[in-house]
C-alpha cells in the first residue's frame, strides 16, 4: 500500500485495532503512520518497529473483504505471484497485518522510457494469475446480467444524478441496446480469474522490478480481456494507441487459451473497454455524489475520452458515440 495516491481516511484511531496490534501481533514501541487508501472505506497504516515494517489494514467497516483477501493472497502466492504475506489476521474485527511492499507504485514510477519493461512484467503476471485456482473461497461469476446492472447504474449515477440529464424513451432504449451488446460480447469471452482492478494504482514495483499485486479481494471469474483493459486503458494514466495495441498483442501472442485471431481479440478488448469505462464513470460519480469524495472527478475526462474514441470504431456503438458527443460532452463543459 502506498502514500499520497488517494485521499487519506479519517485519522481517528480504532482502539480495538491498536490493542490487536499490541496483544495479538506482538508489536510494541512501534510507530503507526496512516497511508492513503483506495476507493473503499478500508484504512491502511505503515507499522514501523525497529528495523522492520508492516502494513496494517483496518477493514472494520468492511469486514467481509478480509476473508477473500486472505484466501486469494495465499492462493496467488502459491503460483509464484507477489501478493502480500499475511502475518496476522482477525476476521471478526476486520484486521490484517501484511507485507510492506514499499512506496514504488506503478502509477508514480511509469515513464515512456520504462513502461515497456514494467508492463511486460505486469502482463506476464496477469497470464499466470488468470489461470490460478483459488482455495477456501468461491469466486462469483461476472455474468452478462451483472454487467447490465452495472451499466444501468452508470445511467443512474453518471448521466442522471451527476450530469442531471433527463433521458427520453429513445435514449433509454438506445442505451439498453448498447449495454446488452457490450455485456453479451464480454460474456462470450473465455472466463478466467479476474482481479477486477488490475491497474497502475494497485501494482507495485518490487526489487528486481518484479510486480507486487494489491486490492484483489473483489475478484471474479470473468472475461479474459477485462484485466487487460484495466491495465492498458487505465483510468489514471494513458498511453498512445499504437503502444497500447503493441502491449495487447504481446499478451495475445502468449495466451495459452484456444487461439482466436488478432482482429477478434482486439475487438474483444475494445468492447470490454467500453463496459469497463462506463462502469468507472459510475464509480467516480457515485464516490462524489454519495460519499462526498471529489478525488475521482479528475479522472472522468480521460475515461470519457476512451469511450468516445472506441465507440466511434464499431457500427453497433455509433449511437452511443453520438449520444456522448451531443449530450454528455456538452453537459461536461457547462
Amino acid at each position: 500500500m502506498t502514500e499520497n495516491c488517494f485521499m487519506i481516511k479519517s485519522l481517528t484511531m480504532n482502539p480495538i485495532f491498536e490493542q490487536w496490534l499490541t496483544q495479538q501481533c506482538g508489536l510494541t514501541s512501534y510507530q503507526l503512520d496512516p497511508l492513503a487508501g483506495d476507493a473503499s472505506f478500508r484504512r491502511y497504516f505503515r507499522v514501523r518497529q525497529a528495523n522492520r515494517s508492516f502494513i496494517a489494514m483496518d477493514a472494520s467497516s468492511e469486514k467481509s473483504s478480509c476473508v477473500p483477501f486472505a484466501a486469494i493472497a495465499r492462493s496467488l502466492r502459491k503460483y509464484g505471484l507477489n501478493t502480500p504475506e499475511i502475518f496476522a489476521e482477525d476476521f471478526d474485527h476486520g484486521f490484517l497485518l501484511l507485507t510492506d511492499f514499499g512506496d514504488r507504485l506503478y502509477l508514480k514510477e511509469l515513464t515512456l522510457t520504462n513502461a515497456d519493461m514494467h508492463y511486460s512484467h505486469a502482463l506476464d503476471a496477469l497470464q499466470i494469475m488468470q489461470h490460478c485456482k483459488i482455495e477456501n473461497w468461491t469466486l462469483k461469476s461476472f455474468t452478462a446480467d451483472f454487467m447490465r446492472n452495472e451499466l444501468m447504474l452508470f445511467k443512474e449515477w453518471f448521466l442522471e444524478k451527476h450530469l442531471g440529464l433527463i433521458l427520453n424513451d429513445s435514449m433509454h432504449d438506445m442505451l439498453t441496446n448498447c449495454f446488452n451488446f457490450l455485456a453479451d460480447s464480454a460474456a462470450s469471452q473465455p472466463q478466467v480469474f479476474m482481479h477486477r482492478d488490475y491497474h497502475s494504482a494497485n501494482l507495485m514495483v518490487l526489487p528486481q522490478n518484479q510486480v507486487g499485486i494489491l486490492d484483489f479481494q473483489d475478484a471474479f471469474l470473468g472475461p479474459v480481456t477485462y484485466d487487460l483493459v484495466s491495465l492498458l486503458r487505465d483510468c489514471y494514466i494513458s498511453w498512445p494507441n499504437d503502444i497500447v495495441q503493441k502491449w495487447v498483442l504481446y499478451f495475445w501472442e502468449r495466451m495459452p487459451l484456444p487461439r482466436i485471431c488478432e482482429k477478434d481479440f482486439l475487438r474483444w478488448f475494445d468492447l470490454m473497454s467500453m463496459q469497463r469505462h462506463l462502469k468507472a464513470l459510475l464509480t467516480f460519480s457515485r464516490k462524489y455524489r454519495r460519499d462526498q469524495n471529489a478525488h475521482y472527478l479528475q479522472h472522468i475526462p480521460r475515461t470519457l475520452n476512451y469511450i468516445l474514441a472506441t465507440s466511434a470504431i464499431y457500427p453497433e456503438t455509433s449511437a452511443l458515440n453520438q449520444f456522448l458527443k451531443n449530450m454528455v460532452m456538452k453537459k461536461c463543459v457547462e
